[in-house]
């Protein structure tokens, strides 16, 4: 993937890898999933996005694979992030730009635009409710839809912490994720890069054991009540077979005063790559719209 690479420090004396591709008046700043995953998994959106005259800017949050990658437990939590994305804003020039954020990116981002919305002419919620409690919910109604023979494999492995086991980790892989997470046949090289390269560390501080375990610090991050605050206009973007719950958000258009919902109807959480077209053009309509003051 060609381009400008800026590497960026942040506090602490650390520093995290950024890359520009293309150039235009339309500036997009990507928040990678994960917790911990990379930058690799958006790699389509160099396709898409610069021949539109969209100038992407893809970033490793620090812990990820191209950043630093510090051994300190304390730096993993949203507030800090949070900070960080300010920092590297700062650094890269970027005013009026946008922010796309996916899945844990999402929750990056809808904590960004409530305390520095200023700088945002737009906001993209890629595939991310915004309640963690509403999100584990669901992920209990999608396991729920398995064969009760694998729901009982599940529960037995997991009374006994033992999310290493290969006949656990089969039935997540090929009975959740393949469903869910991305519905490609095989995946991605960009995602099993993206996803194979996570810092398990943060991830599991963060997140817990895998996508249908929810464990980790995050665990009770609920923003149902401050989405009426988020006033920078926003796309919501969804696959029908999402782990997010599309209902849940709808519920987030209704609440975000200036809002839009994308729906991919052939997309799960990595829509982007399971229905690019549809995804792709949700999001470029969007950008062109608040761009030409026609967001509506």
């Amino acid at each position: 993937m060609s381009g400008k690479t800026t590497i960026v420090p942040i506090s602490g004396g650390y520093h995290v890898w950024t890359r520009r591709v293309g150039e235009g008046p339309i500036k997009v700043l990507l928040l990678h999933g994960g917790p911990g995953a990379t930058h690799e998994y958006f790699e389509n959106f160099a396709d898409y996005l610069p021949p539109e005259g969209i100038e992407v800017y893809f970033y490793d949050q620090l812990g990820s694979y191209f950043s630093d990658q510090p051994d300190d437990t304390s730096l993993w939590n949203i507030e800090r992030f949070r900070e960080e994305v300010e920092e590297v804003r700062q650094y890269l020039g970027l005013e009026q730009f946008y922010i796309l954020g996916s899945s844990w990116g999402g929750i990056l981002g809808m904590e960004y635009a409530l305390k520095y919305g200023d700088h945002l002419a737009g906001l993209v919620i890629s595939n991310m409710t915004a309640s963690i409690p509403s999100y584990v919910e669901y992920l209990n109604v999608l396991r729920n839809q398995l064969p009760q023979h694998l729901i009982d494999t599940l529960n037995k492995y997991e009374a006994a912490g033992d999310y290493s086991a290969p006949e656990y980790e089969e039935i997540i892989h090929e009975h959740l994720d393949k469903q869910h997470v991305c519905r490609l046949d095989p995946w991605p090289s960009a995602v099993e890069r993206g996803f194979g390269r996570t810092n398990e560390d943060i991830y599991n501080t963060m997140q817990g054991a895998n996508e249908f375990v929810f464990t980790g610090t995050l665990k009770d991050w609920d923003r149902w009540d401050s989405l009426k605050n988020i006033t920078t206009p926003t796309l919501m973007i969804v696959g029908r077979h999402d782990t997010m719950s599309v209902s849940d958000i709808e519920e987030m258009g209704r609440r975000i005063p200036h809002s839009r919902v994308g729906i991919c109807e052939q997309g799960s959480h990595l829509s982007m790559w399971d229905d690019p077209e549809a995804y792709f053009s949700h999001l470029i309509q969007f950008l062109k719209d608040v761009n030409a003051g026609e967001f509506e």
